[in-house]
């Protein structure tokens, strides 16, 4: 970095530039799981960098230039329309046929007054996931004719808290297990917009796995200096400094002092915490009870009406031969919110504790209870397809029972209780470790040397 060097001239070569320069110099990181201060090598496209203490992803170099971001989002955004647009799925009974677009999922519920349950299903797969790909393009736009839009910090700082809750890939999952239901029962006909919305949920998953946040606000703010004396080899609270969990920028620690990239405040490293998590794990705990006992579908035919559980839906499908179906239903709807409930409070008892021992078994557990919850919303889209679905009158009609209402709310709650749970607790008192890089593909043979070694 010592000579100057001459830069190129339009703004997307400029931006490779600056994205190339970024990678070619050592760097500090913060890990957001257990606060460890790592130095970060210097990385090629596609390569990963893990923290020595818990290996938890620090840094992910995305090959994917500004145009391929573009393409990718107004690719996603077409398919989303297109989607919208069209006839979704199609059923047929005793002559009489019904047809769906998209959105009549949502509105159903919203005609049997379950208001906040429509609203959910349409945030997760329509308006959160618009609204990501908005921000996509009006970043990349802007950097792509060299142009800082208005509010561009703002938006941003948004695209990190969105994604968790993009579902339209579990939506996928929920519509195909709605029509295996009731494939026996009537003629079922896959419309145009389905396979719309199966690219849409393809180019949107791209496109989020395609998203490197330290390079976009590098992009965006300049890239972010650490703090004079800041060092690998312990942890940012030893030194007095924190990291951004919006933008990634190493400042000095001060009692509500936000981040003087990107303006947001950071987290507070505390128990106090674990309250919320606590408050948010029984809610949780409560909410299952009438997720279980009371019905969350009502199928009325020729005059008679069937309520169903969940496990009673779960029992259906294993009774008609659709076995492998029954077994997704009954692990995503029972079996899943119950583990993440008993593994998160057992991680908070452990951060009570301040255990020192099987560190990395905690966080295989937490982990996975975060990568697994946002799954049990199947049930919640089984719901919506069929209520807005099957709609022949007299013959057959489906319609949501409460139960759904208060699954979603376990769902909701148990993803936002491992959202406040601080990892970072589980690591006090913790001793120094060794660091990996890892490759596409491979393992890079491991450095073997301490963090604060690393140059």
């Amino acid at each position: 970095m010592g000579a100057a060097v001459a830069r190129p001239r339009s703004a997307l070569a400029y931006n490779e530039y600056k994205m190339s320069e970024n990678l070619s110099s050592n760097s500090l990181a913060v890990c957001h799981e257990c606060d460890w201060v790592a130095a970060v090598p210097h990385l090629s496209w596609g390569e990963s960098a893990q923290c020595p203490r818990c290996n938890h992803k620090l840094v992910q170099r995305q090959h994917v230039g500004t145009q391929a971001e573009i393409a990718w989002g107004l690719g996603a955004l077409l398919a989303l329309v297109v989607a919208l647009s069209f006839e979704f799925v199609s059923f047929e009974t005793s002559g009489i046929s019904h047809r769906i677009v998209f959105v009549d999922t949502a509105l159903a519920l919203f005609n049997y007054d379950y208001v906040v349950l429509g609203a959910l299903v349409f945030t997760t797969t329509v308006l959160l996931p618009a609204i990501y790909l908005s921000i996509i393009l009006y970043l990349d736009i802007g950097l792509a004719l060299g142009r800082e839009f208005p509010g561009t910090g703002a938006l941003a700082s948004l695209l990190r808290p969105i994604a968790p809750w993009i579902m339209s890939d579990v939506f996928i999952i929920g519509v195909l297990v709605s029509l295996v239901k009731i494939v026996t029962l009537a003629d079922i006909h896959i419309g145009p917009s389905f396979f719309a919305f199966c690219a849409y949920a393809m180019l949107m998953l791209r496109a989020i796995a395609g998203f490197d946040p330290e390079l976009l606000w590098d992009k965006i703010a300049g890239p972010s200096h650490p703090p004079q004396g800041a060092r690998a080899g312990c942890t940012a609270q030893e030194q007095g400094i924190t990291d951004c969990n919006a933008c990634g920028a190493l400042f000095e620690f001060a009692q509500g002092q936000p981040c003087p990239r990107c303006g947001r405040k950071h987290r507070e490293f505390n128990l106090g915490r674990l309250q919320v998590t606590w408050a948010l794990l029984l809610t949780s705990a409560v909410l299952m009870v009438p997720a279980n006992v009371l019905p969350i579908l009502r199928t009325s035919s020729l005059g008679t009406t069937d309520a169903q559980t969940i496990v009673g839906g779960a029992w259906y499908l294993a009774q008609h031969g659709s076995l492998p179906i029954a077994i997704i239903i009954f692990v995503a709807s029972i079996v899943v919110p119950i583990i993440k409930i008993i593994a998160l409070a057992w991680l908070c008892l452990k951060a009570q504790s301040q255990e020192v021992e099987n560190h990395h078994e905690k966080m295989q557990l937490y982990r996975l209870t975060e990568l697994i919850g946002r799954w049990s919303m199947i049930d919640v889209y089984v719901v919506a397809v069929l209520a807005s679905l099957v709609q022949a009158g007299f013959f057959m009609t489906i319609s949501p029972g409460p139960a759904a209402l208060y699954f979603a709310g376990v769902v909701i709650a148990t993803m936002i209780a491992a959202m406040t749970f601080d990892t970072r607790l589980l690591w006090q008192n913790r001793g120094q470790p060794t660091i990996n890089l890892r490759l596409p593909g491979h393992w890079r043979p491991a450095l073997q040397h301490k963090a604060e070694d690393v140059p």
